[in-house]
């Protein structure tokens, strides 16, 4: 089956398959969004069409700006480097002149450059698509990325989807198709909704953002239109209406702004104020506005700590914030750099045969020089295991194997005993009588 005869398929967002959703009793109606297709009968799968929005509320939210440049600078940070790949285990790194496209991937441009794109478009779009072309890199906009399907067949029926490739279209540009083999496709997160499509971290906490921006302007305009809290002044019946304007006039004038917060409010006969509403400190405004930027923080792998946040600050020690941090590390960077030295493979054209790999060296990373600590520490008790085992007779290389695997099973003995490593039953001989001197 062609490109061009391939079936078609209509999955691209949950306002796919979720039309109407009903919550305290409301029904909340969603628009459906069809698929887009290039040429009848192709079938595509294309990211949801909200990479700017999401783009404009990285840009407007403090809290979600904070997680999306902690990840780009802790994941900008490392460099790609050849791995040797010893019996199935990683071994030494190496560099050639192959990964020069990898550290310049264009005129002026660095390997921190394109990890920062990179991871950019993956958290606000899900994917990160790059090409290879007259050797630099070429970013495709995700939003502007389709893939290319068609039904895998097997026994008569259909058995998922098989990717044919991909096809990027600028909004005033003609289409442009490219095969797999040609396209860094880097989707960390994968959508369930699609077979190879990722998804936005930043799907599932778009309520949690608003919320937040909502407080940010509940914060501003209380500050911006009063500074106090709302008030209801109740005048007689005796009062005329010219009066009335000028009271109003007047208190606004004297009372209405942050710089007349706290000032003190004096009324006339016939007037009667009410105080309506609650202050920052009755609604606990920090507590509910913290507790929205962790579920922020947390959608995004980064502890509280690490950004900044007020939570994680009110309970922040030394201890806490190495724990945060190893976290972070293990739990998100890792897996990142794992992806992403897997996923531009592709675009490094190199005559390697299959005991390397294209890996990331995470040593000069200035965020896990305690991890460095670490491991040094862990090679030196390794070293002192090695010494043991050897000195108890076991051969050199199953001592090695056994560490390295954490398989004591691999352990080979010699037969030989002590330190000295002499066979069962060997009589040592006696220290020779030293010569006696003799004089010249």
């Amino acid at each position: 089956m062609s490109l061009w005869q391939a079936a078609r398929r209509s999955i691209t967002t949950i306002d796919d398959y979720v039309q109407t959703m009903q919550y305290g009793g409301n029904t909340y109606t969603y628009p459906q969004i069809a698929t887009q297709q290039t040429m009848p009968g192709v079938a595509k799968e294309r990211i949801p069409a909200d990479f700017a929005g999401y783009a404009m509320q990285a840009l407007t939210n403090g809290v979600l700006f904070a997680c999306l440049a902690v990840r780009q600078d802790v994941f900008s940070a490392v460099r790609f480097q050849w791995q040797r790949l010893n019996k199935g285990r990683p071994s030494e790194m190496f560099g050639t002149t192959d990964l020069g496209i990898l550290e310049e991937p264009w005129v002026g441009g660095t390997t921190q450059d394109l990890l920062v794109r990179m991871i950019q478009d993956a958290d606000l779009a899900g994917n990160s698509y790059w090409t290879a072309v007259e050797d630099e890199l070429v970013r495709m906009r995700p939003d502007w990325v389709e893939i290319v399907l068609e039904p895998r067949m097997m026994r008569g029926g259909r058995l998922g989807w098989k990717r044919l490739g991909y096809i990027y279209t600028e909004p005033d540009g003609d289409p442009v198709a490219l095969l797999p083999d040609e396209v860094c496709h880097f989707a960390p997160r994968a959508d369930p909704l699609a077979t190879f499509r990722g998804m936005s971290w930043m799907t599932p906490i778009t309520r949690e953002v608003r919320g937040d921006n909502l407080m940010s302007s509940y914060k501003q305009t209380y500050l911006e239109n009063r500074g106090t809290p709302n008030v209801i002044v109740r005048f007689d019946r005796e009062v005329k209406p010219d009066a009335l304007d000028k009271f109003k006039a007047r208190m606004d004038a004297e009372h209405r702004g942050p710089e007349n917060a706290g000032k003190t409010l004096y009324l006339g006969g016939g007037a009667d104020i009410t105080i309506v509403g609650s202050n920052f400190k009755e609604m606990d405004f920090s507590k509910v506005q913290g507790a929205g930027e962790t579920r922020i923080a947390a959608a995004a792998g980064v502890p509280p700590v690490i950004v900044g946040l007020s939570e994680g600050l009110a309970a922040a020690t030394y201890s806490n914030y190495s724990q945060a941090r190893r976290r972070f590390a293990d739990g998100t960077i890792h897996p990142l750099w794992q992806n992403a030295a897997g996923s531009l493979r592709r675009l490094v054209r190199a005559d390697t045969s299959n005991a390397v790999r294209l890996w990331y060296d995470p040593r000069d990373v200035p965020f896990l020089r305690e991890d460095r600590k670490d491991a040094a520490e862990i090679q030196f008790r390794q070293a002192q295991t090695i010494r043991a085992l050897t000195d108890a007779g076991y051969t050199w290389a199953s001592v090695v194997a056994a560490v390295e695997a954490e398989d004591w099973g691999l352990l080979k003995h010699t037969g030989l005993f002590s330190v000295q490593l002499q066979p069962p039953g060997t009589e040592l001989a006696a220290p020779s009588a030293p010569a006696p001197a003799v004089e010249s």
